[in-house]
C-alpha cells in the first residue's frame, strides 16, 4: 500500500524530523496517535502513526484510504482536520489538529450527565456537523462520544472515519436510493442502527440514529440500548427495546423516539422526513443558532441534578463546601482517638459489622445507604467511609463490593441540599443521594478525613 508521499491539504512535503514526538493521546486497533510540535512554527499537531506491516497483516488498507479520503474531503470547524501526510519505509503518517480538551466521552463518565443547556448545545453542534458531512456524500457510520473531540473553546471536533462510507461520485450512490444505503457491517454495539444489523445496509440516517442515542445518554448518563453483552443489546436496538427514566426532558424525549425509529426513512432529519431543517427545528432546539453556532461560546459543562419527588430542588445553590480552620477546631475532638479506643472499636466492628469484610482491616468512620447516581439512573449503595481514608461502596443486597471513589489531595466533597451531595475527584464527580436526607454529615465526615491525612501536608 502506499500514500504519496506529500499529499496533503497544503501540498507541502513533511517528514518525521520537522517534529518533535511527544506523549501517547490515543490508541486505535492499527494506530498510535502522538501529541507532536512541529520545529519551524511550535505548532501542535496530533500525529496518527500507522505500521504498514500490521495494516497489511490485518487487512485494514481500505480503512486507512477511506478515513484519508474523508479527511481530505472535509473543511468545517466541527471536524478533525487533515493537514498533512507522509510516509517512511515503515509508516505512514496523518498530521491532524490537536483537540486539546479530549473526548466527549470522558467529560461524560466524569459528570454522569449533561444539564439541559449543555445537552441542547453539543447535540445541536452535532446536528451541524452531520448536515454538512451529508452534503459532501459521506455517512459516518461510528459516531458515538468516543468518536467526539472537543477544542481548545470546547467545541467539537469528530474523527475516526475508518468506517465511513462515501456515496457521492461513485456507481454506488447511482445504484442507492435517496437514503444512501451501503452494506457493510460497522460501528460500536449501543449505537449502530437497527438496519445494520438486520439487512447489512447503512443509510444516511444511520448517523441520525447514533445521535439519537447520544442524546439520550448526555440527559441520562447511560446509553438507551443496554446489556450484559453485544448479542443482547443488539436484540433490544432490533426491537426497539429501551425506557426512559423518572425525570428525563419531555421535549428531549420527543426528539429521542422521533430519532430511534426503526424504518430509516421515517427518522426526523432525514430527507423523506424533511431534511436537517426539520431537525433543527425541533422545540428542543428552541434558541439555537445554527448558522453561527461555532462562533458562539459553548456554555460551561455541568451535570445534570434531577428533581424526585424526594428531592425537589434542581438547581445549583450557592452553598460551597469547605474546611476552614474555624470547622477544624469545632470537630478537632472527634477526629482524633487513642490507640486503645481504636483497637476496642475495630474488634467490635469485626464481631458486628457485616461490612467488616469490605474494609481490608480499616477502621469504618461512618456509614450509611446512598443512592449512587449515574445521571438519570441510581443504584442503592452502602458508603462506607474509613480510615485510611477510603470511601467504599458495596451492593447492600447481594454483599458485592462495587468498588471505592479514590482519594487523592484533589478529593473534595460539596453538599448541594439535604439529601444530595456531590464528591469531586481529579477524573470524575460521584453524586450521591443520602437516604436520611443527611448530606452535611456526609460532608463534614469527609472533610474530617481529609484535613486528617491532607490538611497537615499542606501546611509544610
Amino acid at each position: 500500500m502506499s500514500v504519496n508521499s506529500g499529499e496533503s491539504k497544503k501540498n507541502v512535503k513533511k517528514t518525521p524530523n520537522d517534529f518533535i514526538f511527544g506523549k501517547v493521546i490515543g490508541e486505535g486497533s492499527y494506530s498510535t496517535v502522538y501529541l507532536a510540535k512541529e520545529v519551524d512554527s511550535s505548532t501542535e499537531y496530533a500525529i496518527k502513526v500507522l505500521e504498514k506491516r500490521h495494516i497489511m497483516r490485518e487487512r485494514k488498507t481500505q480503512y486507512v484510504m477511506r478515513e484519508k479520503e474523508v479527511l481530505m474531503k472535509l473543511n468545517h470547524p466541527f471536524f478533525i482536520r487533515l493537514f498533512f501526510t507522509f510516509q517512511d519505509t515503515d509508516r505512514l503518517y496523518f498530521v491532524l489538529s490537536y483537540a486539546r480538551r479530549g473526548e466527549l466521552l470522558d467529560y461524560i463518565h466524569k459528570l454522569s450527565s449533561f444539564d439541559e443547556p449543555c445537552s441542547r448545545w453539543y447535540t445541536a453542534e452535532i446536528i451541524a456537523a452531520l448536515d454538512y458531512l451529508h452534503t459532501k456524500g459521506i455517512i459516518h457510520r461510528d459516531l458515538k462520544p468516543e468518536n467526539i473531540l472537543l477544542n481548545d473553546e470546547m467545541h467539537i471536533q469528530i474523527t475516526d472515519f475508518g468506517s465511513a462510507k462515501i456515496l457521492k461520485d461513485t456507481k454506488e450512490e447511482e445504484e442507492a436510493p435517496v437514503s444512501g444505503r451501503t452494506n457493510s457491517f460497522v460501528g460500536t454495539a449501543q449505537y449502530v442502527s437497527p438496519e445494520i444489523l438486520t439487512s447489512k445496509k447503512a443509510y444516511y440516517s444511520s448517523d441520525l440514529w447514533a445521535l439519537g442515542c447520544i442524546v439520550y445518554q448526555l440527559m441520562s448518563g447511560l446509553p438507551p440500548f443496554r446489556g450484559g453483552h453485544e448479542y443482547q443489546i443488539f436484540q433490544k436496538i432490533t426491537k426497539l427495546e429501551y425506557e426512559f427514566p423518572d425525570g428525563f426532558n419531555v421535549v428531549a424525549q420527543d426528539l429521542v423516539e422521533k430519532l430511534l425509529v426503526l424504518n430509516p426513512e421515517q427518522r426526523l432529519g432525514c430527507e423523506e422526513m424533511g431534511g436537517f431543517e426539520k431537525l433543527k427545528l425541533h422545540p428542543f432546539y428552541e434558541g439555537i443558532d445554527f448558522d453561527h453556532i461555532h462562533e458562539q461560546k459553548p456554555p460551561p459543562l455541568v451535570p445534570f441534578l434531577p428533581a424526585t419527588s424526594t428531592n425537589p430542588e434542581n438547581i445549583w445553590s450557592s452553598y460551597r463546601a469547605g474546611f476552614d480552620d474555624a470547622r477544624m477546631v469545632e470537630i478537632i475532638t472527634q477526629t482524633v482517638i487513642t490507640d486503645d479506643e481504636r483497637k476496642k472499636r475495630l474488634e467490635e466492628q469485626q464481631q458486628n459489622s457485616k461490612y467488616h469484610k469490605f474494609v481490608e482491616g480499616n477502621l469504618i468512620l461512618k456509614q450509611g445507604l446512598v443512592d449512587k447516581r449515574k445521571g438519570l439512573f441510581a443504584r442503592k449503595r452502602m458508603l462506607l467511609l474509613t480510615e485510611g481514608p477510603h470511601l467504599y461502596y458495596v451492593d447492600p443486597a447481594n454483599q458485592v463490593l462495587k468498588g471505592q471513589i479514590p482519594w487523592s489531595e484533589e478529593l473534595r466533597p460539596e453538599a448541594k441540599n439535604f439529601k444530595t451531595f456531590f464528591v469531586h475527584t481529579p477524573n470524575r464527580t460521584y453524586y450521591l443521594e443520602d437516604r436520611e436526607s443527611r448530606s452535611q454529615d456526609w460532608v463534614a465526615k469527609i472533610s474530617e478525613a481529609w484535613q486528617q491525612y491532607y490538611g497537615n501536608k499542606n501546611k509544610k
